[in-house]
């Protein structure tokens, strides 16, 4: 007879915290991704704003999204160039 009860492990929560920080990290350094939507549809541009329930893609010349997380199959980083947006600020 064992002497300790092997204590059973339920499944794994759904949420580790690691999205919000990689989709911060992403944000804060203005990293060009690829963002591919369940429906197919390859969508480019760099995180501008996320929550908990939508993403918002900034792309240069084109309209910005807001696109529900329920919609995305995967976020990537850019295959483009890998350098930081930077802005650009008038010095006076």
């Amino acid at each position: 007879m064992p002497l300790f009860k092997r204590k059973q492990k339920g499944p794994p929560t759904g949420e580790t915290g690691q999205e919000a920080l990689y989709l911060k990290s992403l944000s804060d350094r203005q990293v060009p991704v690829v963002v591919k939507l369940r429906d197919g549809e390859v969508v480019q541009g760099w995180i501008e704003y996320f929550d908990d329930m939508m993403v918002r893609l900034t792309r240069e010349g084109k309209p910005n999204l807001f696109i529900y997380k329920t919609q995305i199959r995967t976020i990537s980083e850019g295959s483009g160039s890998s350098q930081r947006r930077t802005t650009q600020r008038e010095t006076v």
